[in-house]
């Protein structure tokens, strides 16, 4: 049977754990279908699909909501005017962005108010970075070194932060590019969520000791995608799957020992399922 290593550090963190109960409380408190959200609640579509046959209506615009109802806002958070709006609307607005996401709006307000010129490390496209950047005008928002070369004006007073989810390593190599540009000040303030960190530590240690290694989660999930990522990178074969549904038998095929990790958006069950099933494999039959 296959030998499995799961990661120490794995699945919900307390920002998700925190916007799941929230959810759920809410939807519990209010009638039925009158609890919506601007987008997932989180990037699991297994969580999703619990959270909407509890009540809540995940996939709509903010002027789809019916007056009276409750906006509940997801764990990645949104731009100001987006509550202003729902509060104009008649909305009653439950907030469950993450804290440490929080405060990054906070310090990237803080930092433009200070008379910096503020620099995310992110990807532009996704609903946390969407939502920081609003809290300033004219944020530029860069995710290569290359980007850091081409767009950070030169001889300006910097305020970097970056996209909570990101690999320490990664956005060291970004400021990096952007203080090898000329500048009169640069001004860094970590908003990398440690619990990401930990779990990105957990797995890149479980690929020295395994043959094959399974992240499991979302696949729209930026974290679960940089555990992937990090996994490849050092060397050892890499699967990131969301459910066991998703596993082939050639996968295993000549391995003995393999590797469990999860992103932070990724419930512990299923997990759990994955790997009560995964030991059950007999790699040389498979």
């Amino acid at each position: 049977m296959m030998k499995v290593l799961v990661a120490e550090n794995r699945g919900f963190c307390f920002g998700v754990q925190d916007a799941v109960e929230l959810a759920l409380r809410t939807a519990s408190e209010r009638t039925r279908g009158t609890v919506y959200a601007l987008g997932p609640i989180i990037h699991n579509p297994q969580e999703v699909g619990r959270l909407e046959d509890a009540g809540v209506n995940q996939s709509t615009q903010l002027d789809q909501v019916p007056p009276g109802s409750t906006l509940l806002i997801r764990s990645h958070g949104v731009r100001p005017e987006v509550i202003e709006e729902a509060r104009r609307r008649g909305l009653q607005v439950v907030d469950a962005t993450c804290k440490l996401v929080k405060r990054a709006q906070q310090i990237v307000q803080e930092l433009h108010d200070d008379g910096y010129q503020v620099v995310m490390i992110g990807d532009a496209n996704h609903p946390e970075v969407m939502g920081v950047v609003g809290y300033a005008d004219e944020v530029i928002v860069i995710n290569s070194p290359d980007e850091a070369a081409q767009r950070v004006p030169d001889r300006a007073r910097l305020g970097v932060v970056a996209q909570t989810t990101h690999a320490p390593e990664y956005v060291a190599k970004v400021v990096a590019a952007i203080v090898a540009r000329p500048f009169r000040e640069v001004k860094i303030v970590s908003t990398l969520c440690n619990e990401v960190s930990r779990r990105q530590s957990a797995a890149v240690d479980l690929c020295g000791r395994v043959d094959v290694m399974f992240i499991i989660g979302g696949l729209h999930s930026a974290n679960t995608r940089q555990l992937a990522r990090l996994c490849e990178e050092q060397g050892v074969t890499t699967w990131h799957l969301e459910t066991w549904d998703q596993f082939r038998p050639e996968m295993v095929v000549g391995k003995t020992t393999a590797g469990v990790a999860a992103g932070t958006s990724t419930p512990e069950r299923i997990v759990q399922d994955f790997v009560k099933r995964l030991e059950q494999i007999n790699p040389a039959s498979a």
